[in-house]
């Protein structure tokens, strides 16, 4: 017997549970993004000082990397509970993780005071981080996604994920600043660590709204019908992650896939690029982290408008417009770059985050839409995160490095096509999914076991 579909959120409650995801998850990527910004302009040399300046931040990038590598564990763990428990009190805990492990690393002593026990209570508060943003992004979009009816899911959905642009542009925004305003030298003593102090204001501001917000109606459906399925017949429910693994491999496996060319394609262009700029073609610190900066104000208006778009034509045709649009643009992107002006650089970066968008977008309802309700955290994270490790993790080391060996963009540029075909193939496997009402609640998508009798 499937449990009632809950009727949809009032239009006012449901801006405010946007509102809510909107702003958790910016702080969230505010926090990952300025290690991201900071590992490419002073971690280098303020924590592995007795490197030299390309083999530094190839290791600054690969303490960025570990990170990513702690978001799988933080999928499985918030995912399991999330399923079990509810998604706003993971969404409340992850907020804490990582607020409080940024603002600890603006108080880290320096290689220069502590020596090699700098680099390892860096790397120590980067696994933090990375677990804490392993479990914020499935319980964010899917807050939003659980809240909302199926004719517009894409438009809303699509709002928390602006809050990868949004923090993008808060950190790179205030590290601008910063970079205007001070010498190199008090940049590089002290200036760094007031963004990162900057997050404990954030946190505080974030559990505010986000403790003011309900739970979603279809989690709370979707709990009420397994309890009452357990009173009457018995029946328990089995672990998310074996329920996922069992019966939606396929669609952890297409997820995977799909992030492939969102995810390294957007370190390509918002971290690495800080890189490539300053040292291969002479740009300063300045002028990248402005481009950058207006780049991701651009990416945060056409998010929306992406997401409104799979609304109307479907998940799947925008995501393959941003994935073969990404992979067409890495050598005109190059070109651009190389030509050495503000100009150039700013429109390479956001032509670049306006395709990144077109599959971003559509991503919260798209993979929120492959599940059911009581395994839809595990699964969208799982397939979310998982692929972090391959993709975003790896990015740009995987570019500094080429850069390094060959001294040019061509195999940067053909590393980011290769994913772009990855995820082309992937999203064409995939079924459409727009019309899915997330509020049914399938018996035979939800595997049981029965209760002994003694039990």
């Amino acid at each position: 017997m499937a449990a009632a579909t809950p009727s949809p959120t009032p239009p006012g409650s449901l801006k405010r549970i946007v509102a809510a995801s909107l702003i958790g998850t910016t702080i969230e990527w505010y926090d990952f993004f300025l290690y991201g910004s900071a590992a490419a302009l002073v971690f280098n040399k303020l924590f592995f000082p007795e490197s030299d300046p390309l083999v530094g931040t190839l290791l600054s990038f690969l303490t960025y990397a570990v990170g990513f590598a702690a978001r799988p564990l933080g999928a499985l763990v918030f995912g399991h509970y999330g399923d079990r428990l509810g998604r706003k009190k993971l969404l409340v805990l992850s907020l804490l993780l990582m607020g409080g492990a940024t603002f600890a690393i603006g108080l880290l002593p320096t290689h220069a005071t502590v020596g090699s026990a700098a680099p390892v209570l860096l790397t120590v508060l980067r696994l933090v981080q990375g677990f804490a943003l392993g479990g914020e992004w499935g319980g964010a979009v899917l807050l939003v996604s659980e809240h909302g009816d199926a004719k517009r899911r894409g438009f809303w959905a699509s709002w928390p994920q602006t809050g990868a642009p949004a923090g993008q542009l808060l950190a790179t925004g205030v590290l601008s600043a910063l970079t205007a305003l001070l010498s190199d030298a008090a940049f590089t003593s002290w200036g760094w660590r007031v963004p990162f102090l900057l997050s404990g204001v954030l946190v505080i501001v974030g559990l505010w709204i986000r403790l003011s917000v309900d739970e979603s109606p279809v989690f709370k459906a979707a709990l009420a019908a397994a309890e009452e399925r357990k009173a009457t017949a018995g029946q328990v429910e089995k672990m998310p992650l074996v329920a996922v693994l069992k019966h939606h491999w396929r669609d952890v496996l297409i997820a995977m896939g799909a992030r492939m060319a969102e995810n390294i394609s957007y370190y390509v262009i918002t971290a690495f690029i800080l890189v490539y700029a300053t040292t291969e073609v002479g740009l300063t610190k300045q002028t990248a982290l402005n481009a950058v900066l207006v780049a991701s104000a651009v990416h945060f208006a056409v998010i929306p408008a992406w997401g409104a778009l799979s609304d109307r034509i479907g998940r799947r045709p925008v995501y393959l417009i941003g994935a073969v649009g990404v992979g067409a643009w890495m050598f005109p992107f190059f070109a651009l770059i190389d030509r050495g002006g503000f100009g150039s650089l700013l429109l390479a970066v956001t032509v670049g985050l306006v395709l990144h968008g077109a599959m971003y977008a559509p991503q919260a309802a798209f993979f929120s839409e492959m599940f059911a309700t009581r395994m839809r955290y595990s699964g969208a994270s799982i397939g979310a995160q998982f692929s972090s490790v391959a993709a975003g993790a790896p990015a740009p080391l995987i570019a500094t490095a080429l850069l390094a060996d060959y001294g040019g963009s061509t195999p940067i540029a053909l590393y980011v096509i290769a994913a772009a075909l990855l995820t082309v193939v992937s999203v064409a496997c995939a079924r459409e999914t727009r019309d899915r009402d997330l509020g049914e609640i399938a018996e035979d998508a939800v595997p049981h076991s029965r209760v002994r009798a003694d039990a």
